[in-house]
């Protein structure tokens, strides 16, 4: 379970008395998620969900994450809204942690991803780059290019060599291919950066809701797509579907077409999608956190992702012309 703050009941009625939520019911802790503390809320006004923002996350970055959620919704997006409270804030503070309380939408992710909800996805993804266009705040891609060797030389350290021979060389020589090849001028602005099947909603064969926005900031919207690529066009053996692939860029270019160079750098843009990820979980998995039930995910899925990429020579690959 993705709790790493417990909270007492003392505590959650003292949190509840900023809002007109009614008393609470009950306060479960959710399994999903391995960056915050996350609880289903019943209270007498409905369902929420609470968040605990834990030390990984920067304090500083909050009202951009609730704010863009807000920028979203009001702009006919599918996503959340945080609770205020009778103040007006929508970030408080409970056990010593900042804390929100966002609306709850119904649905339900899927497990097994279908063609059909990979050209959802692309829809999806495409409207929240164009209403996400004119939100005022920025917050850089933290996880990005330049993160990508301290992560590394991090994963070093704790004898990484462990998963699988010669791992650390090939991925310093993609990190090094990929800090000499990195596109600097791509089509940009808020991105999702972590739009995985779990954090989408579905309900009667459309989208919902859309949720987790704590990695979201400003980079390539193509490289957005390349994270979904990764995460949504692989089966579990590790085969590439070309079929998920095709259906989620068509879809994604209904709603916001596509420049020459985007499609020309998305192969790369996809190779650095995959060390991310894969830096990301090789972290996680040699310095797991103490007290959290929350299984680290396997890194090398994502080295095989790589290996993928580092084979594709044009966006053919991924099921366009």
């Amino acid at each position: 379970m993705a709790v790493y703050t417990e909270i007492s009941d003392d505590e959650l009625d003292a949190l509840l008395d900023q809002y007109d939520l009614g008393q609470a019911l009950s306060c479960k802790g959710i399994a999903e998620g391995v960056e915050n503390s996350n609880f289903l809320l019943h209270t007498e006004g409905g369902y929420f969900i609470l968040t605990l923002y834990e030390k990984r996350v920067n304090a500083e970055d909050l009202p951009f994450f609730l704010g863009l959620m807000e920028h979203l919704a009001a702009g006919g997006f599918m996503s959340p809204t945080p609770v205020t409270t009778r103040d007006g804030r929508n970030l408080t503070e409970v056990a010593g942690r900042p804390a929100a309380i966002i609306e709850f939408l119904d649905g339900r992710s899927v497990r097994r991803t279908t063609p059909a909800h990979c050209a959802l996805l692309g829809q999806t993804l495409a409207k929240l780059h164009t209403i996400g266009s004119d939100f005022t705040l920025k917050r850089p891609n933290t996880l990005s290019l330049a993160s990508w060797r301290p992560l590394y030389e991090a994963c070093a350290r704790s004898c990484a060599t462990s998963l699988e021979p010669g791992l650390l060389s090939e991925i310093e020589a993609e990190i090094t291919f990929l800090e000499g090849h990195w596109p600097s001028d791509l089509p940009s602005g808020v991105i999702h950066a972590d739009l995985f099947p779990d954090n989408i909603f579905f309900l009667k064969e459309e989208v919902s809701g859309v949720i987790d926005y704590y990695f979201a900031c400003n980079d390539f919207f193509a490289y957005d797509l390349a994270i979904c690529l990764n995460a949504w066009c692989f089966e579990s053996d590790g085969s590439f579907n070309i079929t998920k692939a095709r259906k989620l860029l068509n879809g994604y270019r209904e709603i916001r077409p596509f420049s020459q160079e985007e499609l020309a750098f998305l192969p790369l843009l996809c190779r650095g999608a995959a060390i991310r990820f894969l830096l990301t979980r090789l972290y996680d998995w040699l310095n797991q956190v103490e007290g959290a039930l929350v299984k680290p995910k396997d890194p090398m899925e994502y080295f095989r992702k790589l290996q993928f990429h580092q084979a594709v020579s044009s966006v053919a690959a991924y099921g366009l012309d």
